[in-house]
């Protein structure tokens, strides 16, 4: 099962998709990116939360 976002990725290596896995440049990134769970993990995320938190927090403490 490849990453949903990996099927748009392109290989600079050889030009073919990353989810294909044509040479170990993309083997090794697909595996990466399996193990690593998404673009969404770690700082990215944290930030997101803590934005959306931030937000929520202003919403509920402004005045009526």
């Amino acid at each position: 099962m490849t990453v949903g976002w990996a099927q748009w990725l392109v290989c600079a290596n050889c030009a073919g998709r990353v989810s294909e896995g044509r040479c170990a440049v993309c083997r090794d990134r697909l595996d990466r990116m399996r193990r690593e769970g998404g673009p969404l993990t770690g700082p990215t995320m944290l930030f997101a939360l803590v934005l959306a938190l931030f937000a929520v927090a202003l919403v509920v403490a402004r005045p009526a």
